[in-house]
This record gives structure tokens, C-alpha cells and sequence, in this order.
């Protein structure tokens, strides 16, 4: 076999495994009528690569896809027109704020403030979103109170 082909099927293997990883959490979602297709799965796993390579990361595992659907699922601001496309941008999200609060908060952690802030504030808008996050970044970056808030989760100081 040629090296090429290798890593080609070696690549189709994972994908396969990871869809499979995803397809699971729709026992979870389709409780509040949300639910993706295999090809929708695939798609965001290669939207997930492409994310992680234009922001010079790397995961190992599936686990960002899975917990941002069962975290968003019951967002009053997501229906199942609009999930597949929501959860990538929740995606491009969320790989950004890991850049750019340096890796400092937990997956999980940042899972939820992404969720404060698209059902709070922003009230579902991801523009919006995008927006108060960057400001989040920032003063996470350059205010130690702000950062220290954050870990301890005093969210009244988010605003």
C-alpha cells in the first residue's frame, strides 16, 4: 500500500469514529428536536480541521463537537434549521477564545461562558457574540481582578 492511500483510509477510519462519537449525543438532543445527519457530522469535522489548523491547534479527540451540542441544545435560540450551522460557528467560537485567553480556561468552562453570554446578552445573535467575547478576551488578557473572576466564577463581573 502507498503511503498516500495509508493515510487516506487511516483518515476516513477516524472520521467514521468520530461521526459515530457524535451521532450518540442525538439521544441526548432529540429531546428538544435537534438532531444531526451523518453527513452534517462529517461536514463539521472537517469544518472542525479546517478550524484547527487555521488557528495553528491541535486536538486529539472529538470532545468540543459533543459538549457544545449538549450544552447548546436547549438554548431557546437554536432550532434544527439552524443547529448544524450554529454549532459550527459555536465551534469557530470557541477555538478562537482558546487562542485568545491563552489556553487558561478549561474546555468546559469556556463551554458555559460561550453559553452565558449566546443566551444572555446577546440574546442568540452569534455577531453579537462574537463581539463580547473578543471584549471578553481582552480585558481577560489585561485585567487580573476580570481573570481571577473568571476562575472563581464570579460572573457578575463579566459585564
Amino acid at each position: 500500500m502507498l503511503l498516500p492511500q495509508f493515510f487516506q483510509s487511516l483518515d476516513i477510519s477516524i472520521l467514521e469514529k468520530y461521526t459515530d462519537e457524535v451521532l450518540k449525543v442525538n439521544e441526548k438532543t432529540k429531546q428538544y428536536g435537534l438532531v444531526l445527519t451523518s453527513n452534517e457530522i462529517k461536514d463539521m469535522i472537517i469544518s472542525r480541521n479546517q478550524i484547527l489548523y487555521n488557528y495553528g491547534r491541535v486536538e486529539t479527540d472529538i470532545s468540543v463537537i459533543k459538549e457544545l451540542a449538549e450544552v447548546f441544545c436547549t438554548s431557546p435560540y437554536i432550532d434544527n434549521k439552524n443547529y448544524q450551522l450554529t454549532l459550527n460557528e459555536l465551534q469557530e467560537i470557541f477555538y478562537y477564545m482558546k487562542n485568545e485567553t491563552e489556553d487558561r480556561i478549561s474546555d468546559s468552562q469556556l463551554v458555559d461562558i460561550i453559553r452565558e453570554y449566546f443566551d444572555g446578552v446577546c440574546g442568540g445573535s452569534l455577531e453579537l457574540l462574537k463581539s463580547k467575547l473578543d471584549e471578553f478576551a481582552q480585558r481577560f488578557r489585561s485585567d487580573v481582578r476580570f481573570r481571577k473572576s473568571v476562575f472563581e466564577g464570579d460572573e457578575h463581573l463579566w459585564d
